[in-house]
Formats: structure tokens, sequence, C-alpha cells
């Protein structure tokens, strides 16, 4: 074997492995990003946890193949950017959203698709993602439902101990 195809075997198989190990997958058109663009978005990923990197079509399409992955191959056509939500499905969503959202006048970067495990995703399904608050916000959230829901047992045992209390005392 030539070892020019070795490497891209074992790029391929580098591929398939991010694609396995990632939550969510965010496929993009960068064309026409500035290097300061670029920089800051990937400041914003690294910091979330999401892996930004270019790939060539070409080998992503041969590692989707490998996984069975089907319905992308309309959008792997030109320019495309991969970001993996490793430790999180909605960080790559939202983030992106967020940088479209603040230069949306320059139009540089676009969604192409979307991943969820190894169910593609609508545009709709993206942006729902994209808005679903992040899982500290969940649990910070769940937490104080749960600390409300205890915090008014108390109240309500503690009115039938006064009332008990009153209760058993002697009147004078």
């Amino acid at each position: 074997m030539s070892k020019n195809l070795e490497l891209k075997k074992q790029v391929v198989s580098d591929i398939v492995k991010k694609f396995q190990d990632a939550q969510s997958v965010i496929i993009v058109n960068y064309s026409g990003l500035t290097v300061e663009q670029v920089t800051g978005l990937r400041a914003q990923f690294r910091a979330n946890g999401v892996e930004y990197v270019v790939l060539k079509n070409t080998l992503v399409r041969r590692a989707l193949q490998e996984l069975n992955i089907e319905g992308l191959d309309e959008v792997l056509n030109g320019p495309s950017a991969f970001a993996f939500g490793m430790s999180d499905p909605v960080s790559p969503a939202k983030i992106l959203s967020d940088f479209i959202a603040k230069n949306s006048k320059s139009e540089v970067i676009s969604i192409k698709a979307g991943l969820l495990g190894t169910e593609v995703m609508t545009m709709d399904q993206i942006k729902s993602l994209a808005e679903t608050p992040s899982r500290e916000v969940l649990l910070a959230r769940f937490i104080g439902s749960l600390q409300s829901s205890i915090a008014g047992f108390v109240r309500v045992l503690d009115a039938i101990a006064k009332k008990d209390t009153e209760a058993a005392a002697p009147e004078a």
C-alpha cells in the first residue's frame, strides 16, 4: 500500500472516532471569515469543550459511510468546518447561532447541517438545540425547584408544629 493511502485511512479512522465521541456535530460553511473572527470563534469553542476543525469533505464522506450515517452527502460540498460537541450537545449549536446573530450583516458563516448522536437534524431542530439552556442552567433551575419545594414543605411542618404547641399549651 502506498504511504499516502495509509495516511488517508488513518485520517478517516480519526474522523470516525471524532464522530463516535461527539454528542453533537454542526457542519458549517465558513468561507469569508477573517482571522480575527476565526480566532474568537475557536476561543469560544475551546472554552466550552467543543472541537472545531476543517476537514476534507471526501474523507468525511468515507467516515460517515463507515458509521452508516446517511443524508449529508449534499451538504459536503465547498468549504466545510465541523464543530464537535464532546462534552455538551448544546454548545456547538448555541455558539454558532450566537456568532451568526452577532455577524448577521456579513453572512460569512452559515450552518449546513447537524447531527445529534447519529441522527441528522433539520434546521429547525438545530435552532431548537441552540435555544436550549446549557446543562449548568438546567441543573441550577432543577436545584432551585427542589429547594423551593423543600422550603414549602418545611414551612408546612413548622405551621403544624406551632399549631400543635399552641393546642397543647394550657390556657390561663
